[in-house]
């Protein structure tokens, strides 16, 4: 009895050893069930350290936090304990029963797995993730605001957005923050401004001191008076709040709270620009601006060239307005203007200057005048119009041929030379025939007649090759959509370039166009199309970057010039430019 004692007491011994050294690779889920609006976690765990961990797909889930590593390792009366978790938070894309797959890793050379764990996603629930006390401490200290520089502008002149992220002290982020929506400035003209690197800084918010960290800047103009809405930026974070739990240390340990965060949509209300005092000659300039108009010689022979520039400098809506027009006499030969922009954009919004070049040939000898111009502009500070005028130039044409004066126009005009009869009017009409009749060979058994017999059966092979090739192409599906996308973008192109000069027709026809050429190359659907699949094919089809972004920009001025007023110089470069790149594209795609 006595040994069978001691012979129990070893086998429970190596029971438990050989227990111990067992591995364990095991998924634990925070619920079973859980609301729409509530967030999933879930932990891979391990009592021994692995290599190549795979997490399953989530598919019907969307990540909203992790992968979160923690690792644990202790030892305990010369018991050694060891603990690794990997954790993520899942926000349910829809309500259903969903099956979370298998997790894999490597151990020790062998591959272990989990279980697969069947979650029930129900209807809404009124408190999400009954951990409400973390919940609501993170929804207290952390705050994502838009911050508008003039809530009510004028038509056309410049406000700026700046999103910032709150944080109190007390709490914090993990960095696997990510954007969930992306705001929206329909009916304005807008620019992002670069942000490099998130720093750290301390302000106060609502009176309470706070860390934050500036997300986005956003330059707007916008492009229609009323009241217009700023859609939302909406992100998903990880707050990690102090629990009530300590570590050995004695400091309090950290719960990871998913949350989303929004900064809420903002209304703007616009004010329409003044109708009392506005110059005829108003072009929508909006800001504080000079005007001058130059000429780069006021001598020279006739058929030698000078260049007129229309320049306009300063702060405002620069890009978003029409130069006035160059008018001169009509002895002088004046080509299109050449536009040149040299503005940037900071939070202040657009300072530079944009001009006209036009070159001017002039035909005769004399003195020509380039009347005054006038330039109106509305400045949004004293909120009133004011008008620059240029002086008037005098082209002196020193050499050259005389222009021939009206009398002798009208001289050359009234005479009349006398027309003298003639007898023999119809004298160069034929009264007799030449023609004589010539016998020709029969046609029955002439070349002729041999060569009509045999092209039928001769056309046969070739019918039935072209009929082949012919179920070949009808058969090819992918192909025929390709070769259709490809004959739309040249369609649409061309059309671009009947419509240049009819804004709204030349850019809508520019983008279809541009958008069928990446339907015959990239093999995507309409549908799919945003600017960020877009850049990312392109660049995975090892297009070069600024061949890309050049791509994006002229996509980008398409929908922003529906908005905007646009010079036929402008279309023009558009148009060169979307061909010159779509070419370059072409020749780089692999």
């Amino acid at each position: 009895m006595y040994i069978k004692k001691h012979i129990s007491i070893l086998f429970l011994i190596l029971a438990t050893s050989i227990a111990s050294a067992q591995v364990k690779f095991e998924a634990k889920v925070s619920k079973k069930k859980l609301g729409v609006n509530e967030r999933l976690r879930i932990d891979f765990e391990m009592n021994q350290d692995g290599d190549n961990f795979e997490p399953p797909s989530f598919a019907d889930f969307d990540v909203v936090g992790g992968p979160n590593t923690s690792v644990s390792n202790y030892s305990r009366n010369g018991h050694r304990s060891y603990n690794k978790t990997y954790s993520y938070f899942l926000a349910p894309k829809k309500r259903g029963k969903f099956t979370i797959k298998q997790a894999k890793i490597e151990i020790d050379g062998e591959t272990y797995k989990t279980f697969p764990i069947t979650i029930e996603v129900t209807k809404a629930v009124s408190k999400p993730n009954g951990n409400t006390a973390a919940s609501d401490v993170a929804s207290e200290n952390i705050h994502l605001v838009a911050e508008v520089s003039n809530a009510s502008p004028y038509l056309n002149e410049a406000i700026t957005v700046v999103y910032k992220l709150y944080v109190s002290p007390d709490i914090g982020v993990s960095s696997n923050w990510r954007e969930k929506e992306i705001p929206r400035f329909n009916d304005f003209w807008s620019q992002n401004i670069e942000i490099k690197g998130l720093n750290v800084l301390t302000g106060e918010y609502k009176g309470k001191e706070y860390r934050y960290v500036v997300l986005r800047k956003t330059v707007l103009y916008p492009q229609k008076s009323g009241r217009l809405k700023i859609e939302p930026l909406v992100m998903d974070i990880t707050a990690e709040v102090p629990s009530n739990k300590r570590d050995i240390f004695g400091r309090a340990l950290m719960t990871k709270v998913p949350k989303e965060v929004t900064a809420g949509s903002r209304v703007i209300n616009v004010k329409p620009l003044p109708e009392d005092g506005k110059p005829s000659d108003f072009k929508g300039a909006v800001g504080n601006f000079s005007f001058e108009v130059t000429t780069s010689k006021t001598e020279l022979n006739a058929a030698e060239s000078l260049q007129a520039k229309i320049e306009v400098k300063g702060k405002g809506n620069l890009k978003l307005f029409e130069l006035p027009k160059l008018t001169v006499p009509s002895s002088l030969e004046v080509y299109e203007p050449e536009h040149k922009e040299n503005v940037r954009t900071n939070l202040n919004g657009m300072q530079g200057g944009i001009a006209d070049t036009y070159t001017i040939v002039p035909q005769y000898k004399g003195k020509y005048p380039i009347p005054s111009i006038s330039f109106s502009y509305f400045d949004p500070e004293k909120e009133t119009y004011n008008r620059i005028s240029s002086d008037e130039i005098i082209i002196d044409v020193i050499t050259g041929p005389t222009a021939a004066n009206g009398t002798t126009e009208n001289a050359s005009a009234n005479t009349k030379q006398t027309v003298q009869a003639n007898s023999n009017t119809f004298s160069f009409i034929k009264t007799t025939s030449n023609w004589e009749y010539k016998t020709t060979t029969p046609f029955f058994k002439s070349t002729t007649f041999w060569s009509l017999t045999l092209v039928p059966f001769l056309a046969i092979p070739l019918a039935i090759f072209i009929r082949r090739k012919r179920d070949e192409r009808h058969a090819d599906v992918q192909g025929n959509r390709i070769r259709k996308a490809d004959r739309l973008a040249k369609k649409y192109l061309s059309e671009a370039k009947k419509a240049m000069g009819q804004k709204e027709a030349f850019y809508l026809a520019l983008e279809k166009a541009l958008h069928n050429y990446l339907k015959s190359k990239l093999n995507i659907e309409t549908s799919d199309f945003n600017k960020e699949k877009i850049e990312d094919l392109l660049t995975e089809r090892m297009v070069e970057r600024s061949v890309v972004e050049d791509f994006i920009s002229i996509l980008e001025h398409c929908e922003l010039a529906r908005y905007t007023p646009i010079t036929q110089v402008t279309m023009q470069n558009d148009y060169d430019k979307a061909a010159k790149t779509i070419s370059l594209i072409d020749k780089q795609l692999k």
